[in-house]
Order: C-alpha cells, then sequence, then structure tokens
C-alpha cells in the first residue's frame, strides 16, 4: 500500500482467518469522501494485479466515504522430504 496517497485512507484493519480448511487474509480499507469512481476503480486493479487481493465487499455510506473488503487465500509452501 506504499502507491497510496495517505490521505486516502481513514483507516485500515487486516486479520487472518481459515475457514472450511482454507486459510485467508482480510483487509478492510476506509477510504475518505475525496477518492474518485476511477481512482478507487485503479487502487482495486493495482491490488488485484499486484498483491493478489479480490474485492469481497463495497460499501458507500451517506458521506461519501467508502469501506472496501479485499480477501486473498494464503498459499503456504511445504517442505517435501528428500529421499
Amino acid at each position: 500500500m506504499d502507491y497510496l496517497p495517505s490521505s486516502w485512507i481513514a483507516s485500515t484493519r487486516l486479520r487472518r482467518r481459515e475457514r472450511s480448511g482454507v486459510e485467508t487474509e482480510e483487509q478492510c480499507l476506509r477510504l475518505t469522501r475525496e477518492v474518485t469512481r476511477n481512482q478507487v476503480r485503479r487502487l482495486l486493479t493495482e491490488q488485484a494485479e499486484h498483491d493478489g487481493w479480490e474485492l469481497a465487499r463495497l460499501r458507500r455510506y451517506r458521506d461519501g466515504s467508502r469501506e472496501v473488503w479485499l480477501r486473498r487465500k494464503v498459499i503456504r509452501a511445504r517442505l517435501t522430504a528428500l529421499v
């Protein structure tokens, strides 16, 4: 998230959870009302292409701010036994 102006993001949360044997990371971003629709689209596209996130939910509030939930699978590499 280094390429985002800090004035865009009001808050952010990151958590891991395991459901049905699949471990996922969920990230919640709260974007300010000054962020345009095109900027949000560009942000979500970059997150999907470069960081592997997918959009889980997007909510727009009456004050114009947006809350975006992103999710991605956590893939753990396992060592194989050498024979």
